[in-house]
């Protein structure tokens, strides 16, 4: 290895390569020519003293090594991130980049209202939304504020609960007319239900919650929250939603409302370090009490 160590410039590129498969997608998103982006890939092997990527009929497909280098250099890449937010942020006003993680439903149904305002009130502040079921971590700084359904078990972060989301049944107006309103659980065995692809730790921890919830077969299967809520809208049939979502649209009925109900506990994180940055400190108390109106909702 050599004894030079790489530049920023050239874990950006290794990052972009590893992302896209190709040196050409590589330098459209970097904005670089493709000559570019393969002299910082042989730099980044020549210092670094074994090959990254292989090339193949599908693309450049990335080396052990490189993949054991990934996660540094998306580290990097967050830290460097952070740091420019950070810098933004450096004036007596209420100014900068805020980046707010946030789960798909809330991000895209919940939280715009909420940054419409705030932008209002600070139109000097920049707000990045990550609006994504991944969790972003705090802690490596890849957000600056999180929107979190689960009690943090982090160190050194700042933690608030807001509430909690109440959820249930929902079916447009539509399906119910067609295929009748469902009055017991065990009903729901004769309808078309609207539910998860894969079962992941929180579904698990929501059947355990409810063991009086039937077996039954979704007619619709989805990973995204947002795609179920959609199937919802469109009178596929029946699912889960939350409670002030639905009451947004008339056609939206509760069903079995008496039987079965669930709430998401809902947290704000932000790391300890950013709760004395004044954009950090506006865009939290923001969103703390957005949310805790929006949970309030009938």
């Amino acid at each position: 290895m050599s004894e030079i160590e790489p530049s920023w410039d050239l874990y950006r590129t290794f990052l972009m390569v590893l992302k896209e498969g190709s040196l050409s997608a590589a330098a459209r998103e970097l904005g670089l020519t493709q000559p570019t982006v393969g002299r910082h890939v042989d730099a980044m092997e020549e210092m670094l003293g074994f090959p990254l990527f292989t090339r193949s009929p599908q693309g450049l497909m990335p080396t052990d090594a490189a993949r054991a280098l990934q996660p540094y250099a998306e580290t990097l890449a967050a830290t460097s991130a952070a740091l420019l937010r950070a810098a933004s942020g450096q004036q007596d006003t209420v100014s900068g980049t805020v980046r707010i993680s946030a789960s798909e439903v809330i991000g895209i149904e919940v939280l715009p209202p909420i940054l419409a305002e705030l932008h209002a009130q600070y139109p000097d502040l920049i707000i990045e939304l990550s609006a994504s079921d991944a969790i972003e971590d705090i802690l490596r700084q890849e957000a600056d504020i999180a929107v979190r359904m689960a009690v943090p078990s982090q160190d050194a972060l700042v933690a608030l609960h807001v509430g909690a989301v109440p959820l249930g049944f929902h079916a447009h107006r539509r399906y119910l007319d067609r295929r009748g309103m469902p009055e017991t659980l065990a009903d729901l065995s004769g309808h078309s239900l609207i539910g998860y692809d894969r079962e992941t730790a929180a579904i698990r921890a929501i059947i355990a919650r409810t063991p009086e919830l039937p077996d039954v077969r979704f007619a619709l299967k989805a990973d995204s929250n947002l795609a179920q809520l959609a199937a919802i809208r469109a009178g596929f049939g029946i699912g889960i939603c939350q409670n002030a979502l639905a009451a947004r649209d008339p056609d939206i009925l509760p069903v079995l409302a008496g039987s079965f109900a669930m709430k998401l506990e809902t947290w704000l994180v932000m790391h300890e370090n950013l709760k004395t940055a004044p954009r950090c400190r506006v865009v939290f108390d923001a969103l703390a009490k957005g949310l805790r109106t929006y949970i309030r909702q009938p």
